[in-house]
């Protein structure tokens, strides 16, 4: 007996990265094994040295193909054993291992746009549609777009044993969300990128692609983001913690640090409008949607609980996301004696 494994992994275009994936046939009972691809064809190799390397990192069970298949993440290596430059999971898994005790808490709300025909879904073909509004968690013909492709997609997710833990349709026509997490920095990332190759596949069946644009429609539109919700054990337990790492965010050099690692085309979704603080500067504030971090009013109010970083665009990788956000405060929280 044998079932279909398909081999998943991030490639290395520029500026943002995109999903690949292949079909190995393997035998009931064996090891997921090492395997190669052309990374000539996926800007990760020349062409006169051009194998790359797959190593398997997670796997669930596949919901599209059903029975025994499975959906199998991976890093990417070179050939001589080392992480691939791209490989940006490898880059996190010290600084999650030097944190661990921390016990690091992410929830990444993952927004995207689906298009058809050159234009966000519920677009018409001339013009524009009534200004956003009514769409957020709207429900009805002229308000939602695409639900059937989001239905199917949550319930994949939910059959693959990920952390999904919602959905909703967001400001702007044809434009959701899902949440992944709470998660450990890793797990919540490998979920992240296994949803949204789901997303991907899903979509392809209704002849619709998805994506991850930070600015999907020029003008008065939101942007696309993946807010990124944060905690230590400190933050969860005392509201100190919750200042020290929203000073620690704030520190001299980790706006630029951070801001290089959150998305391509950042300087276009945080101006300042839409629900966004500028690109270029730092705040935070209790339930401001304008902040650079925002700090939820029931976490005021129980003194515990978690941040929101609200800078990080739709295409994010999220290795860097959780790396970078791991080891600014947690580091801030360490020297603080908040651990």
């Amino acid at each position: 007996m044998t079932y279909k494994a398909e081999y998943i992994w991030i490639d290395g275009t520029q500026p943002s990265a995109r999903l690949r994936s292949k079909t190995r046939v393997i035998a009931d009972g064996a090891e997921l094994p090492e395997w190669g691809f052309d990374g000539s064809s996926t800007n990760q190799a020349p062409g006169d040295n051009s194998d790359c390397v797959l190593k398997p990192v997670f796997s669930c069970p596949d919901p599209i193909r059903g029975g025994d298949h499975k959906l199998v993440l991976c890093e990417v290596y070179l050939v001589d054993g080392t992480p691939h430059p791209t490989n940006h999971r490898a880059a996190l898994l010290p600084i999650a291992e030097q944190f661990a005790e921390q016990d690091s808490w992410f929830g990444i709300e993952q927004e995207y746009t689906f298009f058809r025909e050159g234009r966000p879904l519920g677009f018409p073909a001339v013009g524009f549609p009534a200004p956003q509004g009514p769409y957020y968690c709207g429900v009805g013909a002229d308000e939602v777009f695409g639900r059937d492709i989001v239905e199917q997609h949550l319930d994949a997710c939910l059959d693959a044993g990920l952390k999904i833990s919602g959905i909703n349709a967001e400001v702007m026509p044809g434009q959701w969300e899902f949440q992944i997490g709470p998660a450990g920095p890793v797990e919540v990332a490998d979920h992240l990128w296994v949803a949204r190759w789901l997303l991907y596949r899903i979509a392809e069946d209704h002849d619709v692609a998805a994506t991850l644009d930070a600015k999907p429609a020029k003008g008065d539109w939101n942007g696309a983001g993946a807010h990124t919700n944060f905690s230590t054990r400190a933050m969860r337990e005392g509201y100190d913690a919750i200042i020290t790492a929203c000073e620690a965010l704030g520190a001299p050099g980790k706006v630029e640090e951070h801001i290089a690692g959150y998305g391509d085309g950042i300087e276009e979704r945080l101006t300042g409008d839409h629900e966004t603080a500028p690109h270029d500067a730092y705040s935070y504030g209790v339930s401001d949607r304008g902040a650079s971090v925002r700090i939820p009013w029931q976490v005021e109010v129980d003194k515990k609980g978690y941040i929101e970083d609200r800078r990080p665009n739709a295409n994010i990788d999220p290795y860097n996301v959780t790396r970078l956000i791991v080891n600014t405060c947690c580091s801030a929280l360490e020297k603080a004696g908040q651990v």
